[in-house]
């Protein structure tokens, strides 16, 4: 016994001395050609990053598939290579398809992280493939939470990548410019990271314990400047676009539109840490339509944001509150919807901007101002709206944070819709955001209120979040109050008037053997109500989770649940007869998900949420069918049924949802995409085709076609009717730097 514990304080003190280490990043004054082949002379010179350790499927020995990186720089650019070997010289990488920003925990990558405030909160992530697929991100919130990677950041930077006998190699050149940092910094924090789909491994050479994620920031290592940083110079890029279409709305009987656009977008390093961005007359007709959800809530549904110039630095603005109350929500912002066929469209923006970035190592800004445009066939005046967000970091890795939103209209009252017409509408809060040192402790305390013209009682919403996470054990704890005149008019809020609070405890087991890598009970509750009706909701679940090896995960929850309808309601989701108001309704059910190995040609994810259902039952299935066909793209089908029985004279319902969508990637600058949604609650066929040719770095041509259909079910067939609107548009956009 005695001779293991040395070998264990052996080991302990070996680890140790090896993952504490930093690296150097040293100056180069030789050519570096960016082809994958790190074979230059000068890589000979550069301090290395080696003995990555495993975070999956343990977090406690070297990876299985070593990897190598080397880091350098010049005047202009830092240079990072890396040669990635594999135990088995004979195998096929994984890759989604060969569109740039890949994602998931199953393709084959390599990727570096560079904290250059040294926060431990926020950093850039710069990432490739084996098929020299590129990707650039930003992490927020410490690389916590549901906000903290964004793949929507796009910059200028090059990469290549060569495969190789048992082994593949990277090279990166990353301009000085695309990165926000101070002058005379001597370093930086970094982590680099790979991930492994022959062996199901992914490995990190600064360690991160398994129970946090891959991009976790607090356990960063230091990497050293040579040479103090320089400013990099100045930093000014414009992207024009143009674009022009034509469209056809046949429901109404219109004549067919035909428009041609200009604009661009400007970007302005004020300091190299700080961003200004400007965009005249945007147009977001190239962005991905929204996944359409069959709609069986009482509450309004979020979607996420999907416009490029809302989502750089979308933490600055979007993380405050929580996911069910959200003082600011950019989608107010130039868009609207059109219920006929559950599309959001776009409205005009004559002209936006935005300053964000650093001001100093511990300070953050950000500030916003958008126009958007009248509509006055439906009586909505042009709208501003502006945005101001402070972020100060205090202790080790938290920050207290100040929002103020304002929406005003300098348009006279005239003839607009008084429903529409509101003269100002403003809202301002602070935000705790708790993070401690060694990331055990993560939480919120929030206050925010919301201003009108007339002010009313009860116009804020509190709330407090509290987590502690270690191997073994994690426990969350999450409590609000929202008013029942809490009115953020440019803000998300599911529900008013309630008070609330919900607690989630699990239990966590890694198995030394066997293919399931982590598994382990829980248990939580959630409770709301308020002081008119008293109970409103409560739940209480059983929870089990189990991951394997192979990266398939499964989540099963047994839930008994209260619900209390203060308001009619129909939960056929068909306009049919609604449950009458103060009737209160008690179920049970089981709710579950499982995602299959996504290494595989063929995956798939199923869930289901099926049991009583108010006065009936609930028969619901839904998930996605993916087929890979590498490099040139894959084949998905998503899909949602419900099956509602209701007693007499309530209607039943068989609700389906199908959404095929075909993605080929024919080289690394050629995509095209098409989307089919066929959803028969709204009675609607919406198609969505889009080409894309990269011909030039972050310059696009888009070819984009859309058509919606009158669709019914009538006994499982789909009886295609007319078409409700059609329109084909063209937009290309170029990317300068000067």
């Amino acid at each position: 016994m005695l001779r293991w514990k040395v070998l264990g304080l052996f080991f302990f003190v070996l680890s140790f001395s090896v993952f504490g280490q930093g690296i150097e990043i040293r100056k180069t004054n030789s050519k570096i050609t960016i082809d994958g082949n790190p074979n230059e002379l000068a890589w000979n010179e550069a301090d290395s990053a080696y003995n990555f350790q495993q975070y999956f499927p343990s977090d406690t020995s070297l990876a299985y598939a070593p990897t190598v990186a080397r880091i350098l720089f010049d005047d202009q650019f830092i240079y990072v290579s890396a040669i990635l070997r594999n135990p088995t010289k004979d195998r096929e990488y994984i890759t989604p398809s060969l569109r740039r920003d890949f994602f998931g925990d199953a393709n084959d990558s390599f990727s570096v992280l560079f904290d250059t405030f040294q926060d431990n909160t926020n950093a850039f992530i710069f990432g490739i493939n084996p098929f020299g697929v590129r990707r650039e991100g930003l992490i927020s919130n410490g690389g916590t939470g549901r906000s903290g990677f964004s793949l929507d950041w796009d910059n200028k930077w090059f990469g290549e990548a060569v495969q190789g006998d048992g082994y593949w190699s990277v090279e990166m050149a990353i301009p000085l410019k695309t990165l926000r940092f101070t002058e005379n910094q001597e370093q930086w924090n970094v982590n680099f990271y790979r991930v492994d789909s022959e062996y199901a491994e992914r490995s990190t050479w600064s360690p991160i314990p398994r129970n946090y994620s891959i991009i976790n920031l607090s356990t960063m290592r230091k990497m050293n400047w040579e040479e103090p940083t320089k400013k990099p110079g100045s930093n000014l890029s414009l992207i024009p676009y143009m674009t022009s279409g034509v469209s056809k709305d046949f429901q109404n009987d219109l004549p067919s539109e035909s428009d041609f656009d200009i604009g661009f977008d400007l970007k302005y390093a004020v300091t190299p840490g700080l961003n200004l961005d400007l965009t005249v007359n945007p147009d977001f007709s190239q962005v991905e339509v929204d996944r359409q959800v069959t709609n069986l809530d009482r509450f309004e549904i979020f979607f996420p944001e999907r416009r490029q110039f809302f989502l750089e630095n979308a933490d600055l603005f979007a993380n405050y509150g929580n996911f069910r109350s959200r003082p600011f929500f950019s989608r107010r912002i130039g868009v609207a919807r059109d219920e006929s066929t559950g599309q959001n469209l776009q409205n005009p923006i004559p002209v936006g901007t935005r300053l964000s970035g650093k001001v100093n190592n511990n300070l953050r800004l950000g500030f916003l101002s958008m126009q958007a445009g009248s509509e006055d066939d439906i009586g909505l005046p042009s709208y501003n709206f502006s945005v101001l967000s402070l972020q100060q970091k205090v202790f080790a890795r938290s920050n207290v944070s100040f929002l103020f939103v304002n929406k005003q209209t300098f348009a006279d009252r005239g003839s607009y819709d008084t429903n529409l017409y509101n003269r100002w509408n403003r809202t301002v809060g602070v935000d705790y955001n708790l993070a401690s040192a060694d990331n055990r402790w993560n939480g919120k305390l929030y206050y925010h209120q919301s201003i009108d013209e007339n002010q009313p009682d009860e116009a804020f919403a509190t709330g407090l979040e509290l987590s502690y996470n270690v191997q073994k054990w994690s426990w969350r704890m999450f409590s609000q109050v929202i008013g029942a005149n809490y009115n953020p008019e440019v803000g998300f809020v599911r529900r008013r008037d309630i008070r609330q609070i919900s607690s989630t405890l699990n239990r966590t087991y890694f198995p030394d053997h066997g293919s399931v890598q982590r598994h382990g009970p829980g248990i939580d509750f959630d409770v709301t109500g308020n002081d008119q009706f008293g109970l409103l909701d409560w739940d209480i679940n059983l929870l089990y989770d189990v991951n394997w090896r192979s990266s398939a995960r499964l989540s099963l929850r047994l839930r008994r649940q209260f619900t209390y309808l203060f308001n009619g309601f129909d939960p056929s989701g068909t306009g049919g007869m609604r449950l009458p108001s103060d009737t209160e309704y008690t179920n049970n059910l089981i709710i579950a998900r499982y995602n299959s190995d996504q290494r595989k040609e063929v995956s798939f994810q199923l869930s289901t949420r099926s049991g009583g259902y108010f006065n009936g039952t609930r028969i619901n299935l839904e998930g996605s069918v993916n087929l890979r066909y590498q490099p040139l793209g894959f084949t998905s089908i998503n899909f949602a049924y419900n099956r509602i029985r209701l007693p007499d004279p309530f209607n039943d319902a068989n609700l389906f949802l199908i959404g095929p969508r075909f993605d080929f990637t024919f080289t690394r600058k050629l995509f095209w995409t098409t989307f089919v949604q066929y959803n028969t609650q709204i009675e609607n066929l919406n198609i969505n085709s889009r080409l894309q040719w990269r011909f030039a770095p972050v310059s696009d041509f888009f070819l984009v076609y859309t058509d919606n259909y009158l669709a019914t079910n009538d006994e499982g067939f789909i009886n295609l009717g007319p078409s409700k609107s059609r329109a084909l548009v063209f937009k290309l956009t170029y990317w300068l730097n000067f």
